[in-house]
């Protein structure tokens, strides 16, 4: 009799070790598909539009600012910058800050800043 009751302890004993493997296995998935999730996430939060428009109104201002025809004024270049800084922070809710140094080749600046991502580019004209 003494060795049915060790069958069953036995039995026993690997519904637990089974059981606790389910549960295990249940834990591993549901992380990768957590991790999948955030990584997703921090793909479309990456504000990639954002930054090249930004940076295609900079360089085309900086180029009016050097242009050999025609070039703007330091006011105007002025009206230009200040426009670019109030409208990211409006619409964009991004710091956005741009130098221009006007020299041969034109090098330009660029700083954007949301909070979340932080970007830095100097662009040197060709």
């Amino acid at each position: 009799m003494a060795g049915l009751s060790d069958d069953a302890q036995w039995i026993v004993m690997m519904g637990f070790v089974v059981s606790l493997s389910f549960f295990f296995l249940a834990i591993l998935l549901n992380q990768s598909t957590v991790v999948g999730q955030t990584t997703a996430e921090s793909v479309l939060d990456f504000p990639k539009n954002d930054i090249r428009d930004v940076r295609d109104v900079m360089i085309e201002s900086a180029e009016l600012l050097n242009a050999t025809t025609d070039p703007i004024s330091e006011s105007q270049y002025a009206t230009i910058q200040n426009d670019i800084q109030t409208l990211s922070l409006s619409e964009k809710k991004a710091v956005v800050q741009y130098q221009i140094i006007n020299s041969n080749p034109l090098w330009l600046s660029i700083h954007y800043n949301n909070g979340v991502t932080s970007y830095n580019e100097t662009w040197v004209s060709p």
